[in-house]
């Protein structure tokens, strides 16, 4: 049984600034602090949960309840990803109701910029807000063709329209706190709930 992270999530004045497997993001948040006029924050809560309630968390968070430091550009790139996994209304999507992996080209696309490719990538490595805008979901192209292949094969046996990544066979891609991990959020925001 694979021990259960415990994720470091920051708060300013009650919205979320972070969400970590470690301390990593806290001198940046507060660099970022510390150049806001005098009274702009009142108080910074910094707490430990679990798996599960990081996945609640990520239920019942809105886009309006974070408070992000970033350019507009990465504001963009984060909004597009937290599209992924939340309704305009920023009621969760659930497992089944269309959450589905993406290419960083994929994104790229929903982000109007298709040839910002690695811009947006780095972007996505600088999501603050890990498991809740959903940088876990957004994987090598390669595997992307690969699930495509998987499918066209499943759909001439008894497992057609059953979505088959087979997680355990394809590259997740790079994840700050390792693919491992990246994998278990995966699944976990695919197939659980």
């Amino acid at each position: 049984m694979k021990k259960d992270i415990r994720w470091v999530v920051t708060r300013i004045d009650g919205k979320i600034a972070s969400v970590s497997a470690d301390f990593r993001h806290l001198p940046r948040i507060a660099a970022q602090v510390s150049r806001l006029p005098d009274g702009a924050v009142n108080e910074i809560v910094v707490s430990k949960v679990g798996m599960d309630e990081i996945a609640d968390l990520s239920a019942t968070t809105k886009w309006e309840d974070l408070r992000l430091f970033g350019t507009p550009f990465q504001l963009n790139v984060w909004r597009r990803l937290y599209s992924l996994t939340h309704h305009d209304d920023g009621t969760p999507i659930l497992p089944g109701e269309g959450i589905k992996l993406l290419s960083y080209s994929q994104l790229a696309n929903l982000c109007d910029n298709p040839k910002g490719v690695r811009a947006v990538a780095h972007a996505v490595a600088c999501n603050p807000v890990a498991y809740i805008i959903p940088c876990h979901l957004i994987v090598p192209k390669e595997s992307i063709d690969k699930i495509i292949s998987i499918r066209e094969v499943a759909q001439g046996t008894i497992f057609k329209g059953t979505d088959l990544y087979l997680l355990d066979s394809i590259e997740v891609g790079e994840y700050e706190y390792g693919s491992d991990l990246k994998r278990r959020v995966i699944e976990r925001q695919l197939y659980s709930r």
